[in-house]
C-alpha cells in the first residue's frame, strides 16, 4: 500500500512506507486506544474518539477487538461515571482489564518512602509507607524501597511480569540528560548515584525518575483539583518549597529538568544563608525548618509541622502569625510566576497546605499586590485535594501517561485481524 491510500475521515494516523499495511495501521490505532485508556482510567467510546482523533466507527470496531481479547472491559455500574444527558443512565465506560498490567509509584520524601501499585484502570491495589531518613542514607533507602516494592507487588496479587513501569518521585531536580540529581546539596547521601540505573537493575523493571513537585502537579492535573485545567502551578510546601509547572496541559521541565525551583527565588537579599549558597531564598523563610525553628523557642523542640497547623487552627496566635508570614513570602514568589506564565490555577500541596486559608489568604493578598492586574485576575489559588499521597499518585500518573514518550507502556494489544 502506498501513502496515497484513502483512510476514513477523522482517523489521524498516517500510513507510511515503513508501516504501510492496513493491519499495521490497525495495530497502531489499537495502541492509541489502549494508551488513551491508560491515561484516563475510564472513558466512553465517544471520549476515546475525541482523545485519539479516530472516528467513532473505528473506535467501536477496535474496542470490540480489545474486548474480545479480554484486554478491555465495560464498566456499567452507576458509580463508574456521571449521569447521562438529562440525568439519565450513566454512559457505558471502558477500562483496561486488570490483567492488562499494573504500574508502580515510588515516592522518596525527605523522611519517608511511599509505594503504591495500581492497575491500568487507575485502581490502587496496594499502598505502603514507612518512615526513613532518605536524605542521609541513600544506599539504605534504596534497599528499603526495593523491599517495600516487593511487598506491595505481593499484596496487590500481581506478577512482576505484569508491571509495565515504575515512576519515582525524588525531592530534588532531576537532570533530563544524565538522569541524576541536579543539586547534591539537597540529598547529600545520594551524591554521584545514578539511582535510575540502580533501581532498574535492582527491580528488574523500567524506571523513570521525576522531581516530586512535578509529580504532585501531574497528580492534581490527572486526579485532583486541577483536572481539566491547561496551565497550572503546583506548590509543594514542605521541608523545601518546589513548584511543578503545567503549561498547555504538559509538564514543563526547562532546558535540563531544573525548572520550578521556587524555593530558591530570592525574597530578601540580606536574609539567612540558604543551602544553595545564596541569601534570603524563599525556603529559608517559609519552609518547614525555618518555621519550626522560629516556633521552637516558645513551643519546644519537639514541635512538628502537623502540630503547628493544629495549633494555628485552634487559635494559637504565634502559629497563626508564622503561617501567615510564610503565606505572604510564598505569595510574593507566586506573583512573579504569574507574571511570567499567566497560569489559570495555583494548587498548594505539602504539609503546610493543611493550614488552608490561614496560608492561602496571605498568599492571595500578595499575588493581588505584586502580580500585574490581569495575571492576578486570571489565577485561582486553591488547596490540593490529594494531600500527602499526591507525589506517589503522580508517579503512577507518569507511567499511565507514558512520560510523554519517555517511558514505553508495553501492553500486548493483539486481536483478530
Amino acid at each position: 500500500m502506498t501513502k496515497g491510500v484513502r483512510i476514513e475521515e477523522g482517523d489521524l494516523a498516517l500510513v507510511s512506507s515503513q508501516n504501510g499495511s492496513l493491519e499495521g495501521l490497525r495495530d497502531r490505532n489499537r495502541q492509541r486506544v489502549v494508551h488513551a485508556l491508560s491515561q484516563r482510567g475510564l472513558a466512553s467510546r465517544a471520549d476515546l474518539a475525541r482523545f485519539t482523533g479516530l472516528s467513532r466507527t473505528t473506535v467501536s470496531s477496535l474496542v470490540a477487538e480489545l474486548m474480545a481479547s479480554a484486554l478491555v472491559v465495560e464498566r456499567t455500574d452507576a458509580d463508574a461515571g456521571a449521569p447521562g444527558p438529562g440525568g439519565g443512565r450513566p454512559p457505558v465506560l471502558l477500562a483496561l482489564n486488570r490483567s492488562a498490567g499494573a504500574a508502580i509509584g515510588l515516592d522518596f520524601g525527605h523522611s519517608h518512602i511511599r509505594v503504591a501499585v495500581a492497575d491500568l484502570s487507575h485502581t490502587v491495589l496496594a499502598e505502603e509507607e514507612v518512615e526513613f531518613d532518605v536524605d542521609g542514607e541513600g544506599a539504605a533507602a534504596l534497599d528499603r524501597a526495593c523491599e517495600i516494592v516487593d511487598n506491595a507487588i505481593e499484596a496487590a496479587g500481581i506478577s512482576r511480569g505484569a508491571v509495565v513501569g515504575v515512576g519515582v518521585a525524588m525531592p530534588g531536580p532531576i537532570r533530563l540528560k544524565s538522569r541524576i540529581l541536579g543539586s547534591p546539596s539537597i540529598l547529600p547521601g545520594w551524591s554521584g548515584m545514578r539511582m535510575g540505573e540502580v533501581l532498574t537493575e535492582r527491580l528488574g523493571l523500567e524506571v523513570m525518575l521525576e522531581n516530586d513537585a512535578n509529580l504532585g502537579a501531574l497528580a492534581e492535573l490527572s486526579f485532583g483539583a486541577a483536572k481539566g485545567v491547561e496551565n497550572v502551578v503546583y506548590i509543594r510546601a514542605y521541608s523545601g518549597i518546589g513548584a511543578g509547572l503545567i503549561l498547555g496541559g504538559k509538564l514543563f521541565r526547562g532546558a535540563d529538568g531544573t525548572a520550578g525551583e521556587l524555593g530558591h527565588v530570592t525574597i530578601d537579599e540580606t536574609g539567612p544563608v540558604c543551602r544553595c549558597g545564596n541569601r534570603g531564598c524563599l525556603e529559608t523563610l517559609a519552609a518547614e525548618g525555618p518555621i519550626l525553628e522560629l516556633l521552637g523557642r516558645t513551643h519546644g523542640p519537639d514541635l512538628t509541622m502537623h502540630r503547628v497547623v493544629e495549633l494555628a487552627e485552634s487559635g494559637d496566635q504565634a502559629c497563626r502569625r508564622v503561617i501567615a508570614d510564610a503565606g505572604h513570602h510564598i505569595g510574593v514568589a507566586i506573583a512573579n510566576v504569574c507574571n511570567l506564565f499567566n497560569p489559570n490555577m495555583v494548587v498548594v500541596g505539602g504539609t503546610l497546605s493543611g493550614a488552608g486559608d490561614l496560608l492561602l489568604g496571605p498568599m492571595r493578598d500578595a499575588v493581588d499586590r505584586y502580580a500585574i492586574t490581569s495575571a492576578a485576575d486570571d489565577v485561582e489559588i486553591v488547596t490540593g485535594v490529594l494531600g500527602e499521597r499526591a507525589e506517589v499518585l503522580g508517579a503512577l500518573a507518569l507511567v499511565f501517561a507514558e512520560g510523554d514518550g519517555a517511558l514505553p507502556l508495553r501492553v500486548a494489544v493483539g486481536g483478530p485481524v
